[in-house]
């Protein structure tokens, strides 16, 4: 699937989630449901490149600020959040981590003193949900997902995560993230 194909599945599911008022995982899943199992097996493929691209120590602080704190499994849900926003903030997350201060969802939940803004954990199974509903098993995506790609070798190509650095100290997140710094470091300090 390209990168055209996939953002127009994600622009409709969220389309038809702010049209019909339900939540954009089930818009998702619904518009999934409507493709062949082959096309469903390539949108997780470009839904998990997507994803990764954004696996970086600079998007991972912006999700830490925006979260007062991140694990691994919230960084999964975050990175999935980024991408549910569509296709605009998801170029814009990428070059600069730091736009994120003006995501209107951030900006919400950081007046608010909310730290729930962009961590999305279904839109990551969407797929197997969809795989789920249309054969009633929970294991059919599974199955097929085995058969569309193998699993690879010990080895794999390491990520390059860009500078490490302590999402703990103020002023390197200052430094670093200096918008989403002022708005969710000085809103909960």
């Amino acid at each position: 699937m390209n990168e055209d194909r996939f953002w127009t599945i994600i622009e409709s599911a969220r389309t038809s989630s702010a049209a019909s008022g339900s939540p954009f995982d089930e818009s998702l899943v619904d518009h999934l449901c409507g493709c062949p199992s082959q096309e469903i097996l390539e949108y997780a493929e470009r839904f998990d490149e997507v994803h990764d691209a954004l696996y970086r120590w600079d998007v991972w602080a912006a999700a830490y600020l925006i979260g007062g704190g991140c694990s691994d499994d919230s960084f999964m849900d975050f990175r999935a959040g980024v991408i549910a926003s569509g296709r605009d903030w998801y170029e814009r997350t990428v070059l600069d981590p730091d736009s994120l201060a003006e995501h209107p969802d951030v900006v919400e939940a950081a007046s608010a003193e909310s730290d729930e803004a962009l961590f999305y954990e279904v839109v990551n199974y969407a797929a197997s949900k969809a795989f789920e509903r249309l054969t009633g098993s929970a294991d059919a995506f599974d199955v097929a997902w085995a058969g569309y790609r193998p699993v690879e070798g010990p080895g794999g190509d390491a990520t390059d995560m860009g500078e490490d650095f302590d999402f703990d100290d103020p002023d390197q997140m200052h430094r670093r993230l200096p918008r989403l710094a002022r708005l969710c470091l000085t809103e909960r300090a």
